[in-house]
């Protein structure tokens, strides 16, 4: 049996549609609570696979939040390494960050379910299962320079670098492929208080999200099988 990390930073961006495809795979999934965790004890070189999810938090933030430097740090090991990796959001913009890229505050938030535009070499990758029509969630303050050496793989209107690959087993998506409209409530709630302050009412987003459901759910199982398949998982 495999065994897969998922890393999250709050309990409601978890790992959701992404957890039965790998325990479909035969994956055996431990999931750790980074600002819990003792990150220096934490071992992040064995597992097969590594999953680090998104949190309403700044990479920046190192002196309210101490904890992200050792996980920077601990991530930074994983890449060189070679392993198996994949970034959601805030995880996208801490391997980023891990490899010696910028992160920093976007010039506007992008909350809200949209299509990407693939790069042609997003057109090669595993996100062409999305197509440029599939509509996924993005919800981050954020973003990021390209690290040294990455295929940038998608963007959208509002932000140039929405994904990056970095050979066959490195991936950081800024936007969410994970979320489904169950899941999407607990977001709702947790994020009450950043919707408000944005002018977004959350029964958009609802009915957004179960119109993205049924092609999001496709997509999804298309792009993890095809990104595990070629990074030899």
């Amino acid at each position: 049996m495999r065994h897969a990390l998922a890393l999250t930073h709050v309990a409601f961006e978890d790992i959701g549609l992404i957890g039965p495809i790998l325990e479909s795979r035969g994956f055996k999934i431990d999931v750790v609570s980074v600002p819990l965790a003792r990150m220096s004890s934490l071992d992040l070189i064995s597992p097969d696979l590594v999953v680090i999810l998104g949190g309403p938090i700044g990479v920046y933030e190192t002196d309210r939040y101490p904890f992200l430097t050792e996980e920077i740090q601990a991530i930074r090991e994983r890449l060189l390494a070679g392993s198996p990796t994949l970034g959601l959001c805030l995880g996208a913009q801490l391997m980023a960050r891990a490899l010696g890229a910028s992160v920093y505050p976007a010039p506007e938030k992008e909350i809200g379910f949209a299509p990407l535009r693939l790069s042609a070499a997003g057109v090669q990758s595993p996100l062409s299962a999305l197509g440029g029509e599939v509509p996924v969630l993005h919800w981050h303050g954020d973003t990021f320079d390209l690290p040294a050496g990455a295929l940038h793989l998608a963007s959208t209107a509002f932000c140039e670098n929405q994904a990056f690959s970095i050979g066959p087993k490195i991936l950081g998506l800024q936007f969410h492929l994970e979320v489904s409209p169950a899941d999407l409530e607990t977001w709702l709630v947790g994020h009450a208080n950043e919707l408000a302050q944005a002018g977004i009412d959350p029964r958009d987003l609802r009915k957004a999200a179960a119109l993205a459901d049924a092609p999001l759910r496709r997509a999804a199982l298309s792009v993890m099988t095809g990104w595990l398949h070629g990074a030899g998982l």
